[in-house]
């Protein structure tokens, strides 16, 4: 099993935070990778970023995304939040899998973020040796993490019908919501 993570929100003082840890558990990575990339060639894009695209790209690509073999766990937090708690308490409880074989965080991360995974991972008993960190360019299912997470926080902020008619294509792919506690103090 391979995992991809990216957040949503996480430096905002208000609405709600996201971590989406999205498990790719295919037998073809590859098949996958390539999929998401077939994708964005079709959409004239060259790398899907959430923040990046308007509701028209971002519906295509929902709709092809929804398509592939993958599942999404998100954890939802109320803001304001300490990252580092909101973020340990999201591994602890959507990382319930004991066959993962690598975790990909995105690469932009600051370093306690690292450490703060390997932390987690040591006390779940998983090697650290597994952990990744990838530019969001050079990785399709860390672009599909950012594109949960992205469209999970506009649904849950009720930001736009656009974001209920997405969340209504993807949610199926969703298997686990978690709302988190308070993380603030």
């Amino acid at each position: 099993m391979i995992i991809f993570i990216d957040e949503s929100g996480i430096h905002r003082p208000i609405d709600h935070s996201v971590f989406a840890v999205v498990y790719i558990s295919t037998k073809d990575r590859e098949f996958l990778e390539n999929a998401v990339i077939e994708i964005e060639r079709k959409l004239r894009i060259e790398d899907f970023h959430w923040s990046e695209h308007s509701w028209t790209v971002r519906e295509k690509f929902f709709v092809e995304l929804s398509k592939l073999p993958f599942t999404a766990k998100i954890a939802i937090f109320r803001n304001p939040i300490k990252p580092a708690v909101a973020l340990e308490w999201s591994l602890v409880h959507l990382m319930v899998e004991k066959d993962i074989d690598q975790i990909h965080i995105d690469g932009k991360q600051p370093r306690w973020v690292e450490h703060r995974f390997k932390k987690v991972l040591r006390d779940k008993g998983t090697s650290v040796r597994s952990l990744r960190t990838d530019r969001h360019s050079s990785s399709p299912g860390i672009r599909i993490a950012d594109a949960i997470a992205g469209l999970s926080r506009a649904y849950y902020d009720k930001r736009s019908k656009n974001a209920e008619r997405l969340w209504k294509i993807v949610r199926k792919k969703i298997t686990a919501q978690i709302l988190g506690g308070q993380t603030d103090g």
